[in-house]
Order: structure tokens, then sequence, then C-alpha cells
């Protein structure tokens, strides 16, 4: 029976999330909660599903808000029974864009997906390293290095860089502070008389012990003077001063030949791929 989730379904829905942490190629977007109270409070802003029978819930699946329309959660089964529970959580949209993410092996969720009429946009591909594996980089001649850019010189280098992730550039003043001033997050950039050439933006995951280069980008008229290469560098050494951080991961869709060559040449291992799907909003819903 496909119905919304209770307080008592909240044990086997952990249960499901566990058993997903438990092999990279189960991967979907999903809730980060591993606790039952944590799980419960961020279904408050989540349409949360199951799919359950005599022996409790046998799929788990929830929508969210997410960028201009939803975003699921899920679906989870170990069954991969999750047609009908797929369909009444899209039914919640009403009409909005759906996107969904799921690891590129997980062909049971995948195929339900694009049986649902989600279509496959790209594959997104991280690289990690441990910090230890990153040499001292000097700042490159004529640079200078900052931890700190003007929402008009950030937005300008975005623009440039041509970055897919274009919501960035909405941000009002005090969303672009807010975001900076956070302790997770850390911007490496390097200017040249005064103009932003490239920048590395960094989160940490301390529970991971992981920081996670979220953004890099290069002003193409800097291109070839392997700002790439340093930044990745800086960003690193950056991370090495928090010491309950490991590993660094970055990323690339799949379109960014560039990047996913430095990464590779910089001697980073291939370590997972996401794919990402979108069903189009229905404009009159």
């Amino acid at each position: 029976m496909i119905r919304s989730m209770q307080v008592t379904d909240l044990p086997d829905v952990l249960a499901l999330l566990h058993w997903m942490d438990a092999a990279p190629e189960r991967e979907v977007f999903a809730p980060s909660a591993r606790d039952g109270q944590e799980l419960q409070l961020d279904c408050e802003d989540s349409t949360c599903l199951v799919d359950a029978g005599e022996d409790g819930v046998v799929a788990y699946c929830a929508i969210a808000p997410f960028r201009d329309g939803m975003v699921l959660e899920g679906p989870l089964s170990e069954s991969g029974q999750v047609a009908g529970l797929l369909k009444k959580a899209l039914e919640q949209a009403e009409g909005l864009p759906v996107y969904a993410f799921c690891s590129r092996e997980n062909t049971p969720v995948r195929d339900a997906l694009e049986a649902a009429g989600l279509t496959p946009m790209h594959s997104t591909a991280f690289y990690t390293a441990p910090l230890s594996h990153f040499k001292e980089t000097d700042v490159p001649d004529g640079y200078a290095l900052t931890n700190a850019l003007s929402i008009a010189d950030y937005r300008a280098l975005y623009r440039a860089a041509e970055d897919a992730w274009a919501g960035r550039l909405d941000w009002m003043p005090e969303q672009f502070d807010a975001h900076f001033a956070r302790e997770d997050v850390k911007l490496v950039a390097l200017t040249r008389n005064g103009k932003p050439a490239g920048f590395a933006e960094l989160e940490f995951h301390p529970d991971d012990a992981r920081a996670e280069v979220t953004y890099l980008a290069v002003h193409p008229a800097e291109r070839g003077q392997k700002l790439g290469r340093a930044l990745l560098n800086l960003a690193a050494a950056e991370a090495a001063r928090h010491p309950e951080l490991r590993t660094l991961r970055t990323r690339a869709h799949d379109h960014m030949k560039a990047a996913r060559t430095l990464y590779s040449h910089l001697g980073l291992r291939h370590s997972r791929s996401v794919v990402t799907y979108l069903l189009e909003g229905d404009e009159e819903a």
C-alpha cells in the first residue's frame, strides 16, 4: 500500500538508507539524515511516501522543492519495484519540473525513472585524492591570491566561465554574503591586475573528512596558464589547514573534457558518476 510516511516507518526507511550506503551502485539523491529524529525533521520540507505491506516498508520516495521545481529523494527499494510509488511521488509536483539524481550504475532506478518519463540530462564524474597527494604551490607569477571576491566580480567570472549552475547568478547580495560567511565554505581566488582570473570554491565535510571543490572556474582569457592546476593545489593547501580533513573531491560534467583531463593528469582517482534526470514541467498545470 502506497501512503504517506508515518513515524512508525522511520526505522524501516533508515534501514533502506543504510542499505543504499552499503554499495555505491545503489546511490540516489536521498536524505542525509541517518537518525530517526533528524529524518523526521527532513521530511517536514518534503512529501515523503512509502510502499508498505504486512512486513513493513518495502520502498521509499519523497519529493521536495528544488531550484525551479522539485527533486526526487529516491526511489529506494531492495526489490526494485518502485513504479507505483514513483508515479504517486511525481503527482505531487503539480506540473513543476522534477529533477532526479542517481548513480550511473544504478540500472533499476534509471530504468524506472526513464519509464516514468524523466530524461537523462548529463552525468557528473567525481574525482578524489588524499590531501597529502597535492604539492605545495606558490601563487603564479603576476597573480595575487585572495579569499574574497565582490559579488560583481564573482558573477562576471561565473558568466565568463560558462558554468552550468547559472542559479548562482540570481543570488541577492545578502545570499552571497551569507554563503561565504559560512565556516564550512572557503573561496580560493586568483586575480591579475585586480581582475578575477579564476577561483576554486570549497566546502568542508568533517563528518566524512572530506573537502569538496564545488566549483572551479578559470576566465577564458586566462586559460593555458595552468591556473586550474594551481587553484586545485592551493585549494588542497587551504583544506589541509583543517586537521579533520583527509581527502579532496572535485567533479566535472561529461562535456567538461578539459576539467576531466586536468583531474586525471593530477592523479585524482575517478570514484563515481551520477546521472542527472529531468521531467519537464507542464506549463498549463
